[in-house]
Formats: structure tokens, sequence, C-alpha cells
């Protein structure tokens, strides 16, 4: 018969010299690398991103219309967001949308609202049918400060604001105690289309991702 015999001790697992260690992780960091290049660039990654960011996409009408301002070139320019933003705002008027525009969103010393309303005006929207927040500098911000103004006011209000942007931006108001109808337009979503600039799409989404957590954190939605 025979016996088995319990080892008196196990002997240890040798380890890697350090140069191999680190060589290991080297290789294994860039094929991750290399993975999350072929995913962004080549698969609708970012799309379908943006598009559980901008949640259903409905065309709803109201009263008040809200635009949000985005980002802004040299503090004296549009940027892409709010270009986009003030675009489909002139195509919701013109659609008959809302009777009223409320803008809200500005930088230390060029409030975007004021020229996103130029944009509009220029565009053939009333000048007295368009309001302003100018002072606002955050989601947040322009969530209380939009519904203290429309406090009392009867009607649906309907929040444009860019697709990767309305999952915060439709929390922040309802939190703020403004009840919206999210009505998202394809920014992300947009830009998708063009290969070169997917890389761009994902960084911003990333970075919208982070401020959802933080908002988040802090109970701001």
């Amino acid at each position: 018969m025979t016996e088995f015999r319990t080892p008196s001790r196990i002997e240890p697992v040798p380890r890697l010299p350090a140069r191999q260690r680190i060589s290991a992780l080297a290789l294994r960091g860039l094929a991750a690398l290399g993975l999350l290049v072929l995913a962004v660039t080549f698969s609708p990654l970012t799309y379908w991103w943006a598009s559980w960011l901008a949640g259903p996409w409905n065309d709803p009408s109201g009263e008040v219309l809200i635009v949000l301002a985005g980002d802004s070139i040299e503090g004296d320019f549009l940027g892409r967001s709010s270009y986009w933003r003030a675009v489909y705002a002139v195509l919701a008027w013109r659609q008959g949308v809302a009777g009223r525009v409320l803008i809200s969103g500005g930088t230390p010393g060029a409030p975007l609202a004021g020229q996103m309303r130029n944009f509009l005006v220029h565009s053939g929207v009333p000048a007295e049918r368009i309001e302003m927040d100018p002072n606002s500098q955050s989601t947040r911000e322009s969530a209380l400060q939009c519904a203290a103004r429309l406090r009392g006011i009867a009607g649906t209000k309907v929040l444009l604001t860019s697709d990767y942007h309305m999952h915060r931006a439709v929390r922040c108001f309802r939190a703020a105690g403004l009840d919206v109808a999210p009505r998202p337009i394809p920014d992300a979503r947009k830009q998708y289309m063009r290969i070169e600039e997917r890389w761009s799409v994902f960084l911003s989404l990333v970075k919208e991702t982070a401020k959802i957590v933080y908002y988040r954190l802090r109970g701001w939605m």
C-alpha cells in the first residue's frame, strides 16, 4: 500500500526578477491601451454612451424653452456645444415648440447667454421673446436660477441641451424643484460621425460621467 505524506513545508513560488515584472506589466498596459483605441475608434462605444446619457429622444413642446449655454472660444465666440444648442433652439422656435425662450449660462466677463441670444435674434427669434440668466456658471446654478425665475409660471418647460449633458441637467433641474421635459440635441452623436473626432467625444463623455458622479455625491441630482 502506497503511503502519501504531506510535505513538511511548501516551497515558495519563485518570483520573476523586477525587470521582468515591469516588462510584463508594461505589455499588459499596452494591450489594454490598444483595445481601448480600437473600441473608441472603430466601435459604436461613444455613440451608445452618448445615447444613454441623452435618454429618450422626444420632441416635447411647451410654454418655455430653456436653453443651456455650453462652451466658448477665447471667451468671445460660441464654442461647438453652445453653437449647436443655439442652432437647435432656433429650429425649435421655428417649429413652434414654445412661445418664450430662456437662455442660461455665462462665463466671467463674457456671458454666453448674451452671445447665444444674439445668434437667436439674428436667426429670426423676436428679441422680446428671449430672456436671459447670464450669470450661472454651472449646471446646478442654471437649475437653481431658472427654477426661481419660472416658479409659479404655468405650463410645460422644455429643456434643450446636448445629448451627453441631458442626463445630469434634467436631474439637476428636477432636484431644484423645476420639472422639465427633456429635448436633447445630437451633439456628441454628431461628432461621432467623424472618425477623427471620436477621441474628443470619448474624453468629453469621461469628463461628463465624472461630473455626474460628483453631482450625485453632493446630492445635487
